[in-house]
C-alpha cells in the first residue's frame, strides 16, 4: 500500500500497526478453519472489541474514537492480509449497520447498543436483501405494521452478513405499500424477539467465514422506540447512508488488489517458463506496469474521497464511481494476475485463488455495478 498518505495523520498510522498485530495474532491462525466452517468464532468479536477495532467513527461518549478513518485502516489490513471473510463480518457490523443506529437511533437505543457494538458484547446485521428485491430495494415485501404501541413484522430477508452471529438487526419493512419509496421504514430488532428465526448459513463462491443467512421475521413485536428515524424515513436514510458503505466496499476492492499484486509480482521473480524468470519477459513486465498504474491511480482515488467521507463533503455519484470503478479494477488486476501463476492458481489452497474468488462479489453488493453506472449517469 502507498506510504506517506496524506488521508491518514500519525494517530492511524499507530492505529495501523495495532490492526496488523491483531490480524497477526486472531485472524491469521485460526483463518483457514473459520473458512472450513462458514463462520468465524464468536470470541473473535469480543477480542476485535477489547483491541479497539470496531465502529471506531462511534463518538467517545459511546465508547468509540469518532472519526472514519480508523474503520478504512481496518478494512484496508484485513483485506490486504487477504482475509475476506472477516473484513465481510467487520464491514456489515462497524461500517453499514452501525451508521444508522448512530445517526438515526434514540439516545436510549444509541446509549444501549452502541457501547456493546464497540465492545462486540453485541454484533449488528443489516437486513435489506430479499428474494425478490436486492438493488431495487423498492420491490421488498417485508412489512411492519402498527398495532398500538408496536410494530408487528413479517416478511423474509436473504444474504444477511453477520446473520448468524447477530444480536440485533437494522432491518427494512414496508410501513405504507401505497406510498412507493415513501413507505419503508427501518427497525431494530433485537434476534432474541419471539418471532425471529435463521435459516440457514448460506454456501458462497467466496468469503467463506463470513456467515451469511437467511432471517425470517413470523409477526415480530417491536415497540415503536425501536423504529430508526420516522416512519417512511427508510429510503433517505439509505441514500444518507449508502455512499459511505460504497465507498468501503472500494477501499477493500484496492487493498485486496494490492495483495494480489504483490503476491504475483514475489511469483514471477521465481517462476521460470521456457528457460527464463517469466519476471523478465516483455509481456509480464508490461501487464504489472499497467497493473501498477491502475492500483497507484486507484488509490489516489479513494484518498480522495475518504477525505471527502470524513469532511461530510461525499456525494453519492463520487461514491458510486469509486465502488464501480474500483470493484472492476480488482477483477481485471486479480484475473491477470492469477493467469501469472498458471495451473496452480486453479488450486484453492494457492491465495491468488481464493483472491480471484473473494472478489467477484464486490462487483455486486452495496448495489451492483449496473445500480452505479445508472446513479453516475443521472448526474450528466
Amino acid at each position: 500500500m502507498l506510504s506517506h498518505r496524506k488521508v491518514y495523520d500519525d494517530d492511524q498510522r499507530m492505529f495501523r500497526q495495532s490492526v496488523r498485530r491483531f490480524v497477526s495474532s486472531e485472524i491469521e491462525p485460526n483463518f483457514e478453519r473459520w473458512e472450513a466452517a462458514g463462520i468465524v468464532d464468536r470470541e473473535l468479536w469480543r477480542k476485535a472489541g477489547e483491541s479497539g477495532i470496531l465502529c471506531a467513527q462511534v463518538p467517545e461518549e459511546y465508547g468509540g474514537i469518532g472519526d472514519f478513518r480508523f474503520n478504512a485502516v481496518v478494512i484496508e489490513e484485513c483485506s490486504y492480509a487477504g482475509f475476506a471473510g472477516p473484513t465481510g463480518n467487520f464491514t456489515a457490523h462497524s461500517d453499514v449497520s452501525c451508521g444508522y443506529i448512530l445517526d438515526y437511533g434514540s439516545e436510549n437505543i444509541r446509549k444501549t447498543w452502541l457501547p456493546r457494538m464497540v465492545s462486540g458484547e453485541a454484533v449488528c446485521a443489516i437486513a435489506m436483501s430479499e428474494p425478490a428485491a436486492g438493488s431495487d430495494i423498492r420491490g421488498l415485501r417485508t412489512r411492519a405494521v402498527r398495532d398500538g404501541d408496536d410494530y408487528v413484522i413479517s416478511g423474509q430477508k436473504t444474504f444477511i452478513s453477520n446473520g448468524q452471529h447477530c444480536d440485533i438487526a437494522v432491518v427494512v419493512a414496508k410501513t405504507d405499500p401505497a406510498a412507493g419509496s415513501r413507505g419503508m421504514s427501518l427497525f431494530l430488532v433485537e434476534a432474541d424477539r419471539p418471532g425471529f428465526s435463521r435459516g440457514r448459513n448460506l454456501e458462497k463462491l467466496g468469503h467463506h467465514s463470513a456467515d451469511t443467512s437467511e432471517i425470517f421475521f413470523d409477526n415480530v413485536r417491536v415497540p415503536v422506540t425501536n423504529l430508526l428515524g420516522q416512519e417512511g424515513g427508510a429510503m433517505a436514510a439509505m441514500m444518507a447512508e449508502l455512499p459511505q458503505e460504497r465507498l468501503i466496499i472500494a477501499v477493500a476492492s484496492i487493498a485486496a488488489a494490492q495483495k494480489a499484486f504483490d503476491i504475483t509480482v514475489d511469483h514471477v521473480r521465481q517462476r521460470r517458463a521456457f528457460g527464463s524468470v517469466i519476471g523478465d519477459m516483455q509481456n509480464t513486465r508490461f501487464k504489472l506496469a499497467e497493473l501498477k498504474a491502475e492500483l497507484q491511480v486507484g488509490w489516489v482515488f479513494v484518498d480522495q474521497r475518504l477525505a471527502e467521507l470524513v469532511q461530510g463533503e461525499l456525494t453519492s455519484d463520487r461514491a458510486s464511481i469509486a465502488k464501480m470503478w474500483v470493484s472492476e479494477m480488482q477483477g481485471r488486476v486479480v484475473d491477470q494476475c492469477l493467469q501469472f501463476f498458471g495451473g496452480y492458481s486453479f488450486m484453492r489452497e494457492y491465495e491468488i485463488c481464493r483472491l480471484y474468488a473473494d472478489a467477484r462479489v464486490q462487483r455486486i453488493y452495496g448495489g451492483s455495478n449496473e445500480v452505479m453506472r445508472e446513479i453516475i449517469a443521472r448526474t450528466l
